[in-house]
């Protein structure tokens, strides 16, 4: 199993970008993505922090429906 790197929400943003996630707001210091795959729409919050806790890190990938290295190959 890979390790989960510590990143800035920038190149979280970013990758998941590539994933096909878009941004739709932004409140304070938290960024909406949303991505529609059929019937459902799987919606992330990600931090505006630097860096983002490698747990929350875990969590964005996980509910993105990515493994770690799936993620890694789009940083």
């Amino acid at each position: 199993m890979t390790k989960i790197p510590s990143l800035h929400y920038p190149k979280v943003i970013n990758a998941l970008q590539r994933a096909g996630f878009i941004v739709v707001r932004q409140k304070g210091s938290h960024i909406r993505l949303q991505k529609r795959t059929g019937e459902e729409i799987i919606k992330i919050t990600v931090p505006a922090h630097k860096p983002i806790k490698r747990s929350t890190l875990s969590h964005i990938i996980k509910y993105a429906g990515l493994t770690v290295e799936e993620f890694i190959k789009l940083l």
